[in-house]
């Protein structure tokens, strides 16, 4: 049966026109002309037998179908873009996996460690997207993810990796010229716009006293926070696993006790049918287990 689905010219037009917001700007980064956008979606509006955008003159404003559907074809886009880099390159006879995962895990601690799986599995080629948030994994293009625990994995195959927990650090020099015993209540704090009342509660365990725990800036990333520790800016409460080697070598300091409730435990998730890469991710699986607990 023939499949209904658009050009791919009238679904470029339309997510950039919806991205934009203006035909014309759409048109700049397509190098095509305002009308030749407008023609492509027209024939898809005709097509679909519904508006997507709303007309009045030479204004135009994606309506709610339309920004529905924009979000979808965006999705579809980027998922057949991925799709279609993972198989430019690839060797004869190798595979490829499509991991998401958080950014700063990835960033911190998967990425230096990838040497080691290349080493072992050089057919295996290891594609990794930041995801911040959750998301539904059946049909996203994606072979796993690295992530903590949350209704949207439901269904799908998940190994506990490891548990996350929060330790306060910062630069030594911050409390240079200041006394060992100095407050936490007197030091600038760092905080993570996902988790703002992580000191709260880190407080209230640990019996830190702090006059306002909420006081400091935001940053979106524990990676941000990091970054803002070791620029002196004040302590950050990030996960120890993200700072070892900055622990080891004295860039960071953490004078203060590791909190034992603010935690999250970390999984692989897994489809329950893992389909032509089922071997090659298996050797991940087992790969990552060893990473983590080398001894066991």
């Amino acid at each position: 049966m023939l499949r209904k689905i658009p050009s791919s010219r009238a679904m470029l037009a339309f997510e950039a026109a919806a991205r934009h917001g203006n035909f014309a700007r759409a048109a700049q980064e397509l190098s095509l002309t305002e009308g030749a956008i407008s023609r492509q979606i027209a024939r898809l509006e005709s097509m679909l037998n519904c508006r997507l955008f709303d007309r009045s003159g030479s204004r135009v404003t994606l309506n709610s179908v339309g920004a529905r559907y924009a979000d979808q074809i965006r999705e579809s886009l980027d998922r057949l873009e991925r799709d279609t880099q993972s198989v430019i390159g690839v060797p004869e006879g190798g595979k490829t996996l499509e991991i998401a995962a958080l950014p700063t895990f990835s960033c911190r601690w998967l990425i230096p460690r990838l040497k080691s799986f290349y080493t072992l599995y050089p057919e295996i080629s290891v594609n990794i997207a930041a995801r911040t948030d959750p998301f539904i994994l059946a049909g996203s293009g994606f072979d796993a993810v690295i992530h903590f625990d949350h209704p949207a994995w439901a269904g799908m195959h998940m190994q506990f990796l490891f548990q996350e927990t929060l330790l306060p650090v910062c630069h030594p020099a911050l409390l240079k010229n200041k006394k060992e015993s100095v407050p936490l209540n007197e030091l600038p704090r760092i905080h993570r716009l996902q988790n703002p009342q992580a000191w709260q509660y880190y407080a209230q365990e640990t019996g830190i006293e702090l006059d306002n725990p909420a006081q400091g800036v935001r940053y979106d990333l524990h990676e941000m926070s990091i970054a803002a520790a070791l620029s002196v800016q004040g302590v950050a409460l990030v996960p120890r696993i993200y700072v070892e080697k900055e622990l080891t070598n004295g860039e960071l300091i953490a004078p203060w006790p590791e909190s034992a409730s603010l935690s999250k435990n970390f999984h692989l998730i897994k489809p329950a049918s893992t389909g032509i890469n089922e071997t090659a991710l298996h050797a991940f699986e087992q790969w990552l287990m060893t990473e983590i607990n080398p001894k066991a």
